[in-house]
C-alpha cells in the first residue's frame, strides 16, 4: 500500500520542483562548458562530447544542494520531510536552515529544537541563524526582510542551488487579498511566484506547495508523526495577516461559499501571467520611446497603453535610485500626468530623492539635490 494521500501529494510537489532544479543546474553547467552556444541550445542533450584527445575532463561537480527553510510549523516540516525523502533518489543533497527572529522568549530554544528535528530527518548541512529585526515597513515586513537576508547568506555560503519555502495555497490567497486591500496593481495581485530570486540568483527560491492547501500539509505531518510548532504570532490579532486568516477569509467563505481560497490562488496565477506579458511588452517598447540621447519622449510614451507606459516610467525611476518597495501607484500616477495631462506643472518628488519633470517634450527622471 502506498503512502497516505497527503504524504503522496507533498512528495509529488517536491519531486517536480527538484526535477526543475536539476534542469537549471544542468543548463548552467552546459553554459559553462560552451558559453558561446545560444541559450535555447544549452540543454544537457546539446552539450558536445569531449574528444578523447583533448584535455582531461575537469573534476565532477558535487551533487547540487537544496535547502529547506523551516520554522518548525506544519507547512515547513511537511516540506522538510518530503525533501528528505525525494532528494536522495535524484542524487541531490538535502539540507535545512531555520531563522531565529528573536521576537519571542525562548526563540533560541525553539530554533535548536528545529535543528534537532531536521537532523532526525537526515538533512545535512543544517544552519540556525539569529537575526535582528528592524522596524522599516512594519513588524511583518521587517521580519520578512531579515529572514530573506539570512536565507540568502546561507545559500551563498553553502553554494545551494535552491531554497524551498513552505508557502501554501492558503498563504497565496491571503497575499492576494492583502494586495487588493492596498489598492495595488496587477503585479501585487499575482501573489507569490513559484520561483523567485535572491541577490545574483533569480531562481533561488522555490515554493512547491502553492497548489496545496494548509490542511494537507498538516495532515501529512500528523500521519508521519512529525512534531510541529504553532507560532503564536499566527493567531495574534495584532498582525494583519493573522486577522485576515482567522477573521477575513472565514467571513468571505461564509458570504460567498467554499472555494474562495482556490479562486484567489487562480487569480494570482492569471494575474502573474498578465503581469509577465506586460513587463515583456514594456521592455521591448522602451527603446522605441527614447531619443538619441536616451531621454524618454513624452509624445511616444503617450501613444502607449497606460499599463505599458507606467511600467517604463517605473523602471526609469528605479534606475534613477527610487527604491522599488517605496514606489507606489500614486507616485506613478503623478508622473504619468506629466505625459498625459501636461499643464506646465512642476517637478514630481519620488522616493529616494528622485525627481521627475517634463523638459522640452522629454520626461527627465534623475536624482535631485
Amino acid at each position: 500500500m502506498g503512502p497516505h494521500p497527503a504524504v503522496a501529494a507533498i512528495r509529488l510537489a517536491v519531486r517536480r520542483v527538484l526535477h526543475d532544479v536539476l534542469t537549471d543546474v544542468q543548463r548552467t553547467e552546459a553554459h559553462r562548458a560552451d558559453p558561446r552556444r545560444p541559450e535555447a541550445q544549452r540543454t544537457p542533450e546539446h552539450v558536445p562530447a569531449r574528444p578523447a584527445h583533448t584535455h582531461p575532463p575537469r573534476e565532477q561537480a558535487p551533487p547540487p544542494l537544496v535547502l529547506v527553510a523551516c520554522s518548525g510549523g506544519a507547512d515547513s516540516m511537511a516540506l522538510a520531510s518530503a525533501l528528505a525523502f525525494e532528494a536522495p533518489k535524484l542524487g541531490i543533497r538535502a539540507g535545512g536552515v531555520t531563522v531565529d527572529h528573536g521576537l519571542q522568549d525562548g526563540s533560541d530554544l525553539r530554533a535548536a529544537e528545529v535543528v534537532s528535528r531536521l537532523t532526525a530527518l537526515g538533512l545535512e548541512p543544517i544552519d540556525s541563524v539569529a537575526v535582528d529585526v528592524g522596524r522599516d515597513g512594519g513588524p511583518e515586513a521587517a521580519a520578512r526582510d531579515a529572514r530573506y537576508g539570512a536565507l540568502d547568506a546561507v545559500a551563498e555560503r553553502h553554494g545551494a542551488a535552491a531554497i524551498l519555502l513552505g508557502h501554501t495555497r492558503d498563504d497565496q490567497a491571503e497575499t492576494v487579498l492583502l494586495g487588493l486591500a492596498r489598492g495595488s496593481g496587477i503585479r501585487s495581485l499575482s501573489g507569490m511566484a513559484a520561483v523567485s530570486g535572491g541577490p545574483g540568483a533569480d531562481r533561488r527560491y522555490r515554493r512547491p506547495f502553492l497548489h496545496i492547501d494548509r490542511q494537507t500539509a498538516r495532515k501529512a505531518c500528523m500521519v508521519q508523526s512529525l512534531p510541529v510548532w504553532d507560532d503564536p504570532h499566527n493567531t495574534d490579532p495584532a498582525y494583519t495577516r493573522s486577522r485576515l486568516r482567522h477573521e477575513g477569509l472565514p467571513a468571505l467563505e461564509k458570504a460567498l461559499g467554499k472555494g474562495v481560497v482556490e479562486a484567489l490562488a487562480r487569480t494570482a496565477q492569471l494575474s502573474r501571467d498578465d503581469a509577465d506579458a506586460l513587463d515583456h511588452w514594456a521592455a521591448q517598447a522602451e527603446a522605441s520611446v527614447r531619443d538619441a540621447a536616451g531621454l524618454l519622449e513624452c509624445a511616444k510614451l503617450y501613444a502607449l497603453p497606460p499599463a505599458v507606459r507606467r511600467r517604463i516610467v517605473r523602471r526609469a525611476a528605479i534606475d534613477a535610485g527610487s527604491p522599488a518597495g517605496a514606489l507606489f501607484a500614486r507616485h506613478l500616477e503623478e508622473v504619468d500626468r506629466l505625459i498625459t495631462g501636461w499643464r506646465g506643472q512642476g517637478a514630481i518628488n519620488l522616493p529616494g530623492k528622485v525627481v521627475a519633470q517634463r523638459q522640452g517634450g522629454r520626461l527627465v527622471i534623475r536624482q535631485g539635490c
